[in-house]
């Protein structure tokens, strides 16, 4: 089952870096400089910061459905992203070395499913899930923070 793994789009959070620290604070995020690789997963790139590098640390609705699983958390975004990372068939760098959780939504936003993705088994779960007809799109988290690493779609339901 071939499936494509996008990162967010950097448009979004770029105007945030512009802000002060003051600024960022009043609407929950922080600036923050990676001091470890791996540690700051960037939800754009889907690659970790280098240590050094600047990152925003904010809330994220990554679930907007109008679902009791409509959910928000922590994600990291880079300064340096620039634009959004897809994968088709393959795994992004964040998924390395991190067990996952996998929430399977059907088209209305609703949890028909879920799965944990552990020692490098994260594509086969996948495919697995959307073998289910049921299933689709694919919600990642970092299953020991929980924070929402990308969105998995079925590779011929994206927009042409």
């Amino acid at each position: 089952m071939s499936f494509t793994i996008t990162g967010l789009s950097a448009a979004e959070f770029a105007p945030l870096f512009a802000l002060s620290d003051e600024e960022l604070e009043r609407r929950g995020a922080i600036r923050k400089t990676a001091t470890s690789k791996p540690g700051f997963p960037c939800r754009v790139t889907l690659e970790d910061a280098e240590p050094g590098e600047t990152v925003l640390l904010l809330n994220y609705e990554s679930h907007k459905a109008a679902t009791p699983y409509r959910s928000a958390y922590a994600i990291y975004v880079r300064e340096s992203a620039k634009e959004s990372a897809s994968f088709t068939d393959a795994l992004p760098p964040v998924f390395e070395g991190r067990p996952l959780a996998l929430r399977h939504f059907d088209a209305q936003g609703h949890l028909v499913g879920a799965s944990l993705a552990l020692d490098g088994d994260a594509k086969e779960k996948i495919e697995t899930a959307f073998s289910d007809e049921k299933v689709a799109y694919i919600h990642a988290h970092n299953a020991a923070h929980g924070c929402f690493a990308a969105e998995v779609r079925r590779a011929q339901s994206l927009p042409v």
